[in-house]
């Protein structure tokens, strides 16, 4: 029976771009949409960017654009690399939409009637030069619980404790360096505690993974609380109703993006109803792909969001691990940290769909992208293996019978065995067990092949007697490689419509499975994929560590190497500015820290001088600074500007004095 199938994955934030990390999510998803449409159900799979939050509104700002212009760019790029590697979404739209914006507000006044909205005051860290509120990644001190520096506002990378970001110490703000201040707010809470029971229930109905499943019991072991949703000016999103000033939490409308982007594929689609996938009761399934680190949102607070705005709850959260390269995190200084639109460059990218296909299990374990096994096992299943069935017999049908496929081979054995893995297979792919069904067709391939090398075609057709056997064998064998191209047909959809354009036929099936190619002319085989070789993977990883290090620097024109126009220099706003501290940077060799008034503003700089200066000969002293600079994150803080310095360095290194008739924040010209 047909099945009614909406498939997601998890919306890529529109504040960077895609890299290999991201596209094991949205293969995998790829791979099992692609596996119920093959199997002739109604499967539609949708995403979107997602687009709101603080570090889209400070991206964009710092790239002097508009957070719209910052988005759009950002959607271009995302939907050209999932096309590259060949993920079909149905619609890729963004969470910045009027489809978005409708459901979000229709979700929170449901849930606002029901009282499951409270509102109260609470004390937030702000930041007074930036006058916003910090989200806890925007906030870094001291760990409460160790000690260690340079920590987020909400856990310690060192020791894993979580807390508030009021409780770290001497917290600095990520966005300007300086000191945040408390200050009160009204907050917005969705009532979570109070769907406890149903989400404990629902979790236990194989809605989510068993790993997850304990997981979450540890949370309800610990106790929901209500959730912070509401998020004040200046802030990018949609603006709660009825409270000006105040904006959804970026994780309110996020998720909701899934059913926009689905509303929008409606709106566009002739006989598409929102309705009968997201009413309550309704029985056709919702499928979410996720990181695991983002789990607590999608098997509790959005369940719980649903239930209470009337709407029907996911059929599965299906949760992965991280992806590893060469057994460690991704490495922007190893050059393993590749991105999508570098590793096209390169590579095929249905090897990579490939490998994580070889990889994948139904768990939530971590992968581990090892380039060594990479080109080992592209090369020896599907170039030695699965093409080699198709280059060594294909041949003998174009030269010696007329391209045209034998009889009469429907009831072979082996044939018959390639056709009884059907179900074993699409049971693997249906629960995600990838690398089963990987190992199942490999096996398939290898007696493939075992078949070719038993009946020596290429031996036989040297003789008369036996010419007429090279026939059945290569039809035989073309077969089980047809056979095999249905099942990776998820996998390698680009090399399968490749196939079947050898084969002469239309788009295969499952049903094709079954269905013998016998009298058939087939069309001349040509080579379909190459082997990798070890230097194309070092080229990448050398063209990564680059990209890397580009972005890594500061961008200033050359001026040996390139010109401005005076308009260009124009820009550069130079102000005079009072040193009012100077102090060393700890585990800085050449660096000092500067506190700099440009006649009211107070601006933190790092500028490269130790060398030349002890700290206590320049406080009080004027200089001159670029003022108007875009904030650096370094390692020690945020530099937001730039002290103009001369001289070859060393000791000979003088930052300008300016008269003594100059007062702090006068332009310079």
């Amino acid at each position: 029976m047909s099945r009614k199938i909406l498939v997601t994955a998890a919306l890529p934030y529109a504040n960077g771009p895609i890299h290999i990390g991201h596209m094991l999510e949205h293969i995998q998803t790829d791979i099992w949409t692609r596996f119920q449409k093959l199997r002739g159900h109604q499967c539609i799979s949708v995403c979107a960017d997602d687009t709101h939050g603080t570090p889209i509104m400070l991206r964009a700002q710092k790239e002097g654009i508009s957070p719209e212009e910052l988005i759009q760019k950002t959607h271009a790029e995302h939907k050209k690399d999932f096309e590259d590697f060949l993920v079909a979404y149905d619609n890729y739209h963004t969470t910045h939409s009027a489809e978005n914006k409708e459901l979000s507000e229709f979700i929170y006044n449901q849930l606002d009637n029901k009282n499951l909205i409270a509102k109260r005051t609470i004390s937030q860290l702000f930041d007074p030069e930036k006058e916003m509120f910090l989200p806890d990644r925007f906030v870094k001190g001291e760990c409460p619980n160790c000690g260690a520096e340079d920590q987020y506002g909400d856990n310690c990378d060192v020791c894993s404790a979580t807390y508030s970001p009021t409780e770290l110490k001497n917290p600095k703000s990520a966005v300007s360096g300086a000191t945040p201040v408390l200050k009160d707010s009204e907050h917005f809470f969705f009532k979570l505690p109070e769907f406890g029971n149903m989400l404990k229930e629902w979790t236990r109905k194989d809605h989510v993974q068993d790993q997850i499943a304990n997981k979450l019991d540890e949370w309800f072991d610990a106790g929901l609380e209500e959730w912070d949703i509401s998020r004040d000016a200046p802030y990018f999103g949609f603006e709660i109703p009825g409270a000006p000033g105040k904006y959804f939490y970026v994780w309110v409308d996020a998720p909701i993006g899934y059913m926009a982007s689905f509303k929008n594929l409606c709106e566009k689609t002739a006989g598409l109803d929102f309705d009968e996938y997201w009413q309550a009761g309704s029985e056709a399934e919702v499928h979410h792909f996720i990181g695991k680190d983002i789990v607590y949102f999608h098997t509790l607070f959005w369940p719980a969001m649903l239930e209470g705005a009337g709407f029907r709850k996911p059929t599965k959260v299906h949760a992965h691990g991280f992806l590893m390269v060469n057994g460690t995190k991704m490495s922007k200084s190893k050059g393993t940290f590749i991105k999508a639109n570098t590793f096209i460059k390169h590579l095929n990218p249905e090897y990579l769909r490939y490998y994580f296909m070889a990889k994948l299990t139904n768990r939530v374990d971590d992968l581990d992208l090892n380039f060594e096994d990479f080109v080992a096992r592209v090369n020896s299943d599907l170039v030695n293996k699965y093409i080699n069935i198709a280059s060594r017999t294909a041949n003998f049908i174009s030269k010696k019978f007329d391209g045209k496929l034998a009889s009469g081979i429907a009831d072979h054995a082996l044939i018959k065995e390639f056709e009884s893995a059907a179900d074993t297979i699409a049971e693997f792919y249906e629960n995600k067990e990838f690398s089963k069904a990987v190992r199942e067709i490999m096996a398939l391939a290898g007696k493939a092949n075992q078949y070719v090398d038993n009946e020596e075609p290429w031996v036989k057709i040297k003789d008369d007697a036996t010419a007429g056997e090279v026939h059945t064998t290569s039809t035989v064998a073309l077969n089980l490689f047809r056979i095999l191209t249905i099942y990776l047909k998820p996998v390698i959809p680009a090399i399968a419509e490749s196939v079947e354009a050898f084969f002469n036929v239309e788009a295969l099936t499952w049903n094709d499975i079954n269905r013998p190619l016998e009298d058939h002319v087939i069309n001349r085989f040509k080579p379909m994929i190459k082997r990798v070789e070890q230097k194309q993977i070092d080229t990448m990883i050398e063209e990564s560590k680059e990209d890397t290090a580009q972005e890594n620097q500061p961008q200033l024109a050359d001026p040996l190497k390139d010109t401005i126009e005076f308009g260009d220099f124009d820009k550069i706003d130079l102000r005079i500015a009072k040193i009012v501290t100077a102090e060393h940077v700890e585990g800085a060799d050449k660096l000092l820290r500067l506190e700099l008034d440009l006649g009211g503003v107070v601006k933190q700089v790092f500028a490269g001088i130790k060398s030349a200066y002890q700290p206590k000969d320049l406080v009080g002293k004027l200089t001159v600074m670029v003022a108007n600079l875009a904030p650096r994150k370094m390692r020690f803080g945020m530099s937001e500007g730039m002290v103009l310095a001369a001289g070859p360095g060393g000791k000979d290194l003088w930052i300008l004095n300016p008269d003594d008739g100059a007062q702090p924040g006068m332009r310079v010209k």
